[in-house]
């Protein structure tokens, strides 16, 4: 089971680990948004508002936003962090009307960086000390235009990812790793 293999790598790790014991609530880690300032938490068929509680009730010293996802299976399906301060967006109506909503609820103004694709959206920032700014974005070959508008990005290391096979089971770039903050025991 995905839970218990993730429970046992985190207890591996000696990180804290917070288990929700509410039956009724439900949250999945792709409708989760930390931006290093705050979370939005979409509402999906996979997060309820109760799921949203019990994050907000453990991370009390960030700002928790809710925002309802209709057309896509996570908010993340079309959104993401792609630096600091930078949010990663899909152009898709749906996508734009998240960032609405996400705007209005947050007292931080974000700059963002709209891509024509909205899974392409869904791309893995890193703060690597040695590298910089590193960005791991959907290749060129699945979404040239999104690409594009990565390669804008001059003060980043850009990593083009081919995930083709993964998205037809719904894995994105994001569904496919779990960035821990730990300082390196080297």
């Amino acid at each position: 089971k995905q839970v218990e293999a993730m429970k046992r790598v985190l207890e591996s790790l000696n990180l804290n680990i917070v288990e929700m014991v509410d039956e009724n609530a439900t949250l999945d880690g792709g409708d989760v948004l930390f931006t290093g300032r705050e979370f939005f938490v979409g509402l999906s068929k996979r997060t309820n508002q109760r799921g949203a509680e019990i994050l907000a009730d453990t991370f009390k010293d960030y700002a928790v936003s809710t925002v309802p996802v209709h057309d896509s299976l996570h908010l993340k399906s079309f959104c993401s962090m792609a630096g600091p301060n930078l949010i990663a967006i899909g152009s898709s109506e749906a996508a734009q009307k998240a960032l609405k909503t996400m705007q209005q609820m947050s007292d931080h103004r974000y700059d963002k960086l709209t891509v024509p694709d909205d899974a392409a959206a869904n791309c893995i920032y890193l703060n690597i000390p040695s590298k910089g700014h590193v960005l791991l974005h959907r290749a060129p070959e699945e979404y040239p235009e999104s690409a594009k508008v990565f390669e804008k990005l001059k003060d980043h290391m850009l990593i083009p990812i081919a995930n083709t096979e993964l998205e037809k089971v719904n894995g994105s770039l994001t569904c496919c790793s779990v960035l821990i903050n730990k300082a390196s025991e080297l």
